[in-house]
Formats: C-alpha cells, structure tokens, sequence
C-alpha cells in the first residue's frame, strides 16, 4: 500500500520540534499518508510529500533540512480537502488526519517553543467514507471482512454511511461469487486467509486489508460487539456462529481503530442465509450486466434502465435487489403486491413527488452519528420527517398490502422532533456549524440577545444614552466610545458636581475628568460593552451548543429513523417499478415452487431501451418454454447464424427469471417462473492475460464450475461450448456437456451452438427440444428475423455474416467456393486431404481479377424507372406488364 515513509526511523538530533512532531506521528501511521494539519493546510513531508504530489499534480516543493538533505514538502488547503481525498482514496492510498488539537495561544502558555499539540482523529480508508462528495449518493459502499475458524467461512459487511450490517456463514467456494455480489470497497482479511485466497481476490481485483489475528479473535469479539450495542448478550440479534462473530468482530475493530474510538450508528447484525438468496457466481453478474456493463460502467447495465426510483435511499435498495434477488416465496409475493398496489393507486404521482423532496437520511444520520455532521444534516433530518409525515398522511386511508402497510407505519411518531428542528432551524443552514447562522430567531433567547448586540449595538446604545441622560436629567449626555477607555458616559464640566453626589452617585461611576468634560461608567455599561465585544463569538458559541443538543435530540431516536428511512425507500422502489411496468408494458410474473419457466413474447430490458433510443424499430419479442417432466431436465437447443439474436434471446430470459425473483414485473405478454436457485450464464468469453488463460482456457473454467455447482433448481445459460479449440474437440465438448446437464444435474437451460450435429440428441434424450432463430436469404444476401420457433437451423450462414462485415468480395467469393467443395465432400464422404487436394492452388488469387460487381441497372430496373404509372391506361398497364415478364426471360 503507498504511503509509507523510509525517513522516519532516522535519527531525529538535528530536527525541529515541529518535524520532531510530525516524525513521531507518522512512525504509527506507516501505511498512509498523513494529513499534518498546518493551519489552514494539510501539509505532507519526504516520501509522502512525492507520492501525493504526483498522485494529486501539485507542486513539490522543500521546507528545511534533515540529515543535510532538503526535506520535500507538498500540501492541500483545507477547505478543499475532500477532493483530494476522493482522489487518493480512488488510487489506492489511506490517509491519516492529523488535527490541530488547541491553538497555537494555548500552546505558548506551555513555554515559547511549545509545538501545538496534534493527534490523528480518523483514518480514511475506501470503506470507511462518509462524506457527501466523497461517495456515490445512488449505491452502497461497503466495509466486509472474511473470517474463517476450522474450515468454518463467514462474511460480514457494513455501510458506515448508512449503518446497514450484514453477516453470512458460507462456504469457500461461495466466497467469489458473494464478493461478487456486495462489490464492497474494502475487505479486512487475517494473513492466513489472504494467502489462502489470493488467486480470488486477483479474480475480482480486490487488493485485501490484512489485520492481526487478534482483530479476528472470536471471544474478543463477542465483548466488542456487546459493547457496542450495550447489551449483555447478542442472542436478541440471532444466534452466531463462532466463525460469524469473528467477521463481525473484526469489522467494528477495524472501525474503532480508523475512526479513533468515534463508532458508527451500525444496525443490529442482520444474519443472512445463502439459502434465501438466488446464487449467481461472478462471471455469472459479469455476463448479464446486472448492475455494471462489460465496459465497468452503470451505463448499459440491467440496473441502469429500470432505476425509476427519486430518493438516495430507494435507489440503493433497488440495486440490493438487482445484486440478491430471493428466494422466498412470500417476499417475493410480497414484493409484487406492492407494486400491483402502485400501478393502480391515484396517488401515484402525489406520492412521488413528496419523495423526490426526501434528502438522504440514512447518510446524514450517519455523520451526525460519527459527529462529522453539520447544520444542512440537522435540516436534512428535518425536511425527511416533512415529507415522511405528508406521505403518512396520504396513506392514512389507503387499503394497502402487509409490505406497504408496514413502511406506512414506520414512517410516524415523530412529531416532537420534527416540531423541534423545525422551530429550531432556518430554511437553507449553512453548510458548517463554525459558519453560523443555522438557528432560526425567537428560538433560544440568549442567542437572539447576543445577535441584537451584536447586529444592532449602535440602537442599544443610543437607547441606554436616552435613558441615562433622562434618569440624571442632564439631556447633553452621551455615550462614547475611544480605544482607551471604551464605551463611557460623558457630560460637560457644568454638571460634574451634580453627576458625582448622591444619588446619581451610586450608579455612574467617575472615571475621567478632562478641561471641558466629565467622564463615568456604570456596571450595566461595563457589562454591555464585554457582551457587545464577544457578542460575535458568543453567538456562535450558542449555536455551537445548540447544534450539540440537536444532534443528541436526533441521536436519541436514531433507530426509529433509521426505519423512516428504509420505509421511505420501500415506497419508493415500489412506486418506481410501478411506473417502468406501466410505461413500458410490464407485466406481473407468477411465480411459484414449481419447475416450470413459460415466457410469453419475452423481450430484452436493456436492448429494447436501446432500441428506443435510437428509434431503430420494435424489438422482437419470442416465447420460452423449459418445462421439465417430473424431476428431469429441459433443455432448449438454439441454433442459427450470428447476429441473428441468439445471446440476446440468451440473455434475456435470464434476466426477466431474475426480475422475477428480486420481486418485478417483468418485459414479457405472460411469465410463469417456477423458483431458481442458481442462475449460471456463460456467454462469451475473453482472454485472461495476466493469469496466462487464453478464451477456451476461461470457457472451460467457466463451464466446469456450472457442471460441479448446477442443481435440479438451476437455470443454465450457454453460448457455443467449445468454440475455441479444433472442430472435433469443441463438437465433442459440447455434447459431453449437454448429456451431463440433462441427465446429471437435470436442469432448465438454453443452450445456443453451431454444431448442428448436436439436434440428433433431441430424439434421443428426454427433455431436450429443438429451436431456431428464423432468417431469410434474398438474393445472395441474409435477413434476420430474430424470430425464435421450434426446429433446427440447416445452414450457419456464417459467409453471408463475413459479407455483412465488410470482409472484401474476392474473399467472400473464395469462401463461397472452399464451402461448397467441404459441403460436397461432406455428402460424398471425401477425406479432409482429399476435399483439400481438389481445391485449385492460389484459387483466390487467380478468381480475385475477373470478380467484378454488375455496373449500371438490369433491363427490367431500367424498363421500370421509365414507367409513369399516372400516365397508364389499364391496357397500357397490362402491356408494361408483359414487357416485364419478357425481359425477365431474356436474363
């Protein structure tokens, strides 16, 4: 990891106290950078100083020396932090804070050469962000760490910007795909499972944090996380294993030490089962483009075109259900009812137009929790209770299902608070408490008299001045003001006896006497003056403690809010699939526990969007139907040339079984979806270079973790098995692996091939059907269809496809020719040798010359531009006609 500092172990004799300082900060924080706070920069030093001024493009520049040589130096302002945080964070650097812990006022009380004292407060890591600008508001970023005790494997996750947190026991082989399926941002690992595992974290690019063993500990543990929730024991969150609470463990120690004590708002452990998710593996995620399209953006993703949701929140639920569709028949149910219940109601765009007002709360909570909020957080809180409290209302009356009614229920009860911030809070607060100004007038009354004096202390004054000059009957005094004396009550000489004897005596107070004037005080005058001079600060003082009494206001009832917010992002999820079902001609899938998957004019989610788009036309909706007998298998053999649709057809039955299963309508005129327990794609390969796999190394790889994994509840997805090696040998892949899926692991499966001869084993094994892709030829030339009926392809079509692509005549030409001999020599028998022998030499060469394309137009084009159907007479038109029937005999 960068960041590291080979400098700091030096002798430190000749140092300043400053980089004294600094060398001894930086020796316990080796592995990241250090944010040294200098007044208004964060500034770095030696190796940190070059790393970061590269990563960042800021000058290098030098302060001092050390060891006679020039000290590198490099630094960031502090206002604008948070971008080059993102951008080291994004290269792969942590980073150390360190805050200036008192003023440098307070440090010379300790003697002349004191150095203000400073102190790491927090350690920024990828999966411990929670700065707005610092992370994605629509998805999740997630902290995980793998545990694993005596075979025994568990993997624990958290969002500290949301407080979700998550626990799984799993097995090793799942470990890939489930990493696969979180996407987290950073993975805490011990130094045995790092090594352990290294081949799968390469897989997935994932570069592991390692900590000791005794952040792993399981007994440990177990008090930690007591601890933490306050309880004396975890057994209301669910019974863990050993192994679980080891993950957990690890991750809330993890979070201490990077956060310097200041925990998280985490929910309580949440304990996840692999048996109710639908397992699908990472080449699985990476084939179907669930959340991220093969170029690694959101862009072209399943994810990217049915987000219809308006809140933070409601998007990051929708990628959760993307990423883990269930495997739960009532969730499923329930999940449905809700959007049945939104594509009808009237309150639809009521509804999310309250939404769409909703801020992130479950992040604002969150720096509220980490105290790294501010005023715009406390209104943040404030404008979510609002608009949780409208939509409660217009729910109030409505006949809702149990999903709904129960997040209609969740979003009340908090009318105190919300009575609360929205006395307490202006409008639009400042970004920073240290700004000021976030605290509405006649809310606290000490902070309205500090702002009238310090906004109106002229009119003060000058009231004061007329009630003294009243109450001493001298109508010529004033009140003054000079660096010297500071405010002070003046009269002329002519009435000094009378000011100093009793009684006015016992208020003002003498201070002065001048050639002309007299000069007192009086204490409430005193006392004015001290509170006008601070009354800036102590403004901002009571506002500063009114923010704290706030935040614990709002801190108190962090979990029933931590619930608005997930009730909030229910509704809104349900409201968005509601509106893509409705505007794009969804439908309701049944799905139950049978085996069953009968598509009816099923269509592509993303390809027909695309379609759309660019008003390319319809896309062309086809049936599928996988409906085993009993326990056995169904398997669909498609064939047809490229480009005529088959990976789409492929692929898009695996999505639509996937939508139905996270609880969606799906594209399609009907869907009946018997339960899935897997979903294995494998469709299209690419070379693994830097593992020196080449593209059937990474398809065969791929297909044995299918034929090993896949049980009776699996849908496989399979495009041309064997493609990438010798003819016989990919043939006899292929049928080897479809007789293992039939009659092993006796799945529903689509499986695309341009081995025809692989359709003789439709007759010969059970369960196993025919289908192809319809095209048409038309004058040397090949249409498609993208029609998909039952029976085979007779012909690949793959010449007409090279002439598609451009590929130069006299190459089509010659491999029209190569085709016919090896068709031929096919039908006779003829040897491989022999079909080569009787191919001329230097063919394509010698026909290249002569191939010339027909210039001009043919007879009949020619007699039909002359024609002027207007012109025509009925026996005029049927002498054209005769014409043209004998100039098509002369061709």
């Amino acid at each position: 990891m960068p960041g590291g500092n080979d400098k700091v172990g030096n002798a430190m004799t000749t140092v300043t106290p400053m980089m004294a300082q600094y060398m001894a900060i930086k020796a316990d924080h080796p592995d990241a950078l250090l944010f040294y706070r200098m007044g208004d920069f964060y500034e770095m030093f030696f190796d940190d100083a070059a790393a970061a001024s590269e990563a960042l493009d800021i000058a290098l520049t030098k302060r001092g020396k050390h060891d006679g040589d020039d000290i590198p130096m490099c630094g960031v302002p502090v206002h604008s932090a948070e971008s080059y945080l993102l951008t080291l964070i994004r290269k792969g650097f942590r980073v150390a804070v360190c805050e200036q812990m008192e003023n440098p006022a307070e440090a010379k009380k300790r003697g002349n050469k004191s150095v203000v004292h400073r102190e790491v407060v927090r350690l920024v890591t990828p999966g411990t962000l929670t700065e707005e600008s610092l992370l994605e508001a629509r998805r999740h970023n997630y902290l995980a760490a793998l545990s694993c005790l005596r075979d025994d494997w568990a993997i624990s996750w958290a969002d500290i910007s949301t407080g979700a947190f998550h626990v799984m026991p799993l097995g090793r082989a799942r470990i890939g795909a489930e990493l696969a399926r979180l996407v987290p941002s950073e993975v805490l690992v011990s130094e045995a499972v790092d090594a352990e595992l290294r081949s799968v974290f390469s897989d997935l690019g994932i570069y592991p944090t390692v900590l000791g063993r005794a952040s792993f500990d399981s007994s440990s543990a177990e008090t930690r996380l007591c601890s933490l929730y306050q309880v004396q024991t975890l057994t209301a969150f669910g019974n863990f294993s050993r192994c679980e609470l080891s993950a957990m463990g690890a991750l809330v120690d993890y979070l201490d030490i990077t956060q310097k004590g200041r925990l998280p708002l985490l929910r309580p452990p949440q304990s996840d089962a692999v048996s109710r998710l639908l397992q699908i593996d990472a080449a699985t995620r990476r084939n179907l483009e669930l959340t991220h399209s093969m170029s690694g953006g959101r862009a072209g993703s399943l994810l990217s075109v049915i987000d219809r949701t308006v809140t933070p929140g409601g998007a990051r639920l929708l990628e959760r259900r993307v990423s883990s569709p269930s495997r739960v028949l009532p969730v499923i149910h329930e999940r449905l009812d809700a959007i049945d219940w939104a594509m009808e109601t009237p309150l639809s765009s009521t509804l999310r137009d309250r939404l769409r007002k909703v801020p992130d709360l479950d992040r604002a909570l969150s720096r509220l929790g980490l105290d790294r909020g501010g005023p715009r957080d406390l209104a943040a809180v404030r404008n979510a209770l609002e608009q949780a409290e409208e939509i409660c209302d217009a729910l109030s009356g409505a006949d809702l299902p149990s999903l709904l009614t129960e997040s209609r229920d969740a979003l009340g009860g908090h009318e105190a608070l919300l009575t609360v911030l929205d006395s307490a809070l202006v409008a639009e607060p400042p970004l920073l408490a240290r700004d000021g100004g976030f605290i509405a007038p006649d809310y606290d009354a000490a902070l309205d008299d500090a702002r009238r004096l310090r906004d109106e202390g002229r009119g003060i004054i000058a009231s004061m001045q007329a009630r003294y000059a009243e109450r001493a009957g001298v109508p010529s005094l004033k009140i003054k003001h000079n660096n010297v004396l500071g405010y002070f009550i003046e009269t002329t000489a002519t009435h000094a006896d009378k000011m100093m004897s009793p009684p006015l005596n016992d208020s003002f107070i003498h201070r002065q006497t001048t050639a002309n004037q007299v000069r007192f005080t009086t204490v409430e005058l005193s006392e004015l003056e001290t509170r006008i001079l601070n009354a800036s600060g102590e403004c901002l003082e009571i506002e500063k403690r009114l923010f704290s009494d706030l935040r614990e206001a709002i801190l108190a009832k962090a979990p029933q809010l931590s619930e608005t917010g997930l009730a909030l992002s229910e509704i809104d999820l349900a409201l968005g699939l509601a509106d893509l079902a409705r505007q794009h001609d969804w439908t309701r899938p049944r799905v139950d526990d049978s085996r069953a998957f009968d598509i009816r004019a099923g269509r592509h989610p993303v390809v027909e969007r695309a379609l759309q788009q660019q008003n390319a036309g319809a896309f062309i909706a086809n049936d599928c139907a996988l409906m085993p007998e009993g326990d056995g298998a169904a398997v669909t053999l498609l064939t047809g040339p490229n480009m005529a649709g088959k990976s789409t057809y492929l692929r898009q039955n695996a999505l639509i079984a996937l939508l139905a299963q996270m609880g969606s309508y799906v594209p399609a005129h009907s869907a009946h979806v018997g339960l899935f327990s897997q979903v294995f794609s494998r469709v299209g390969a690419s070379d693994d270079l830097a593992r020196g796999r080449s593209t059937f190394m990474v398809e065969m790889v791929e297909t044995a973790a299918i034929l090993n994994q896949a049980d009776d509840r699996a849908l496989v997805i399979l495009d041309e098995i064997g493609r990438g090696t010798a003819t016989y040998d990919g043939l006899s892949i292929a049928w080897a692996t479809l007789e293992y899926l039939q009659a092993n692991n006796r799945v529903r499966a689509l499986f695309a091939t341009h081995y025809h001869e692989l359709t003789q084993l439709a007759g010969k094994l059970e369960g196993v059907r025919n289908a192809t892709v319809a095209v048409r030829e038309w004058n040397g030339e090949v249409i498609f269809l993208h029609e998909v009926h039952d029976g085979a392809a007779d012909r690949s079509y793959g010449v007409q496809v090279a002439q598609l692509a451009g590929l130069p005549k006299p190459v089509i030409a010659r491999a029209r020719s190569v085709l016919e001999a090896l068709e031929k020599g096919e039908r006779d028998r003829a040897t491989p040798k022999a079909l080569i022998d009787d191919l001329p030499l230097f063919s394509a060469a010698a026909q290249a010359a002569p191939t010339t394309a027909p210039t001009g137009p043919s007879p009949v084009e020619q007699h039909l531009r002359d024609l002027n159907p207007d012109d025509l007479s009925p026996r005029d038109a049927l002498r054209a006609l005769y014409d043209l029937k004998a100039l098509t005999h002369n061709d």
